[in-house]
C-alpha cells in the first residue's frame, strides 16, 4: 500500500514524537516533541551541532542515506508516520521540499531545471505549452520570471548565487510540495541576496509550511512566525518567534539570544 500525504484538517503539518537519532553511537536527538503548523513559517535555532540539520533532514528522511543512522519515535507530516514500512519516498519527498545551504542548481539550463522534478513525478510531462506555462508559473512565483524570461536556455550555473538558490525553490514548486524545509537558504548569499531571498520566503507563507533553519538571530526574528530553540540534540523552547525574543521562557534561550554562548 501507497500512503497519500494530503492536508487535512489538522492545524498540525509536522508532528515529531519522542523522536530519537544517533550517528552510529553518538546520539543527536533526544526525545524531540514537536508539533510545527500549517501554513505559516517556523524557524529552527540553536549553536552548531545542536541537531537543527539533524532534525530538518529526518522529515525527509535524508539521513536515511548514511548506513550508520538509527532512528527511533515517528515523525508525522499531515497526520501520516513517514517511517512507516508503506510509505515510498518518491511520495514523501513530493510533499516535502528541500532548499540546502548552497544552491545546487542541475547543470542544465533555468527550463530544463524548473521541469526535472516534474517531469519526474508527473505521468504526462505535458505538452510544449503546458510546459512553458509550468515554467512562467514557478518562475513568477519566485520572482525571477522578469530577470530570466529572456535565457531560459542558459545555463542555470551561469546566474548569481541569489538566483539560483530562488530557481532551487522554484524547481520544488511544479510537483506542488504541501512542506518547504529550509537549511540556512542565505548562508552562501551576501546581504542584499539574503534580503531578496528572505522576502521571497515571506512571499511564499500561507501557500506552503516552511521549516527554516538558520544562526542568524535577526533573520529569525524577521523571517519567521513561530521559532525553536534547540541545545545539544532537545528542543528548549517553541514558541512565537516574537515571544520568544522579547520574553523568552528559559533561561538557555535568553542566554543564546543575548550571545553569551553559540
Amino acid at each position: 500500500m501507497n500512503i497519500i500525504f494530503k492536508e487535512t484538517a489538522n492545524e498540525l503539518a509536522i508532528c515529531a514524537k519522542q523522536l530519537n537519532l544517533w550517528y552510529g553511537t553518538f546520539q543527536a536527538l533526544f526525545d524531540v516533541d514537536l508539533n510545527i503548523k500549517k501554513g505559516i513559517i517556523t524557524s529552527l535555532i540553536g549553536p552548531s551541532g545542536c541537531g537543527k540539520s539533524t532534525f530538518l533532514r529526518s522529515i525527509n528522511r535524508i539521513n536515511e542515506r548514511l548506513g550508520y543512522v538509527r532512528i527511533d519515535g515517528r515523525v508525522e507530516v499531515f497526520d501520516q508516520n513517514i517511517y512507516a514500512p508503506e510509505v515510498e519516498l518518491v511520495q514523501l519527498r513530493k510533499q516535502v521540499g528541500m532548499v540546502f545551504q548552497r544552491p545546487n542548481p542541475l547543470p542544465v539550463s533555468i527550463r530544463e531545471n524548473i521541469l526535472f522534478g516534474h517531469k519526474i513525478h508527473s505521468k504526462k510531462s505535458g505538452n510544449r505549452q503546458q510546459q512553458d506555462e509550468i515554467v512562467e508559473q514557478a518562475l513568477q512565483q519566485v520572482l525571477l520570471w522578469d530577470k530570466v524570461k529572456d535565457r531560459l536556455h542558459h545555463k542555470a550555473t551561469s546566474l548569481s548565487l541569489e538566483e539560483q538558490q530562488k530557481l532551487c525553490i522554484a524547481r520544488l514548486l511544479p510537483v506542488k510540495p504541501h512542506i518547504l524545509l529550509m537549511d540556512e537558504p542565505c548562508s552562501a548569499l551576501d546581504p542584499k541576496g539574503t534580503e531578496a531571498v528572505e522576502e521571497l520566503i515571506w512571499e511564499l507563507r500561507g501557500q506552503y509550511s516552511i521549516l527554516i533553519v538558520t544562526h542568524n538571530m535577526a533573520q529569525a526574528r524577521r523571517a519567521s512566525e513561530e521559532c525553536i530553540f534547540m541545545l545539544m540534540g532537545k528542543v528548549v523552547e517553541h514558541a512565537p518567534t516574537s515571544q520568544m525574543f522579547v520574553t523568552p521562557a528559559q533561561q538557555e534561550t535568553a542566554d543564546y539570544i543575548e550571545g553569551r554562548y553559540g
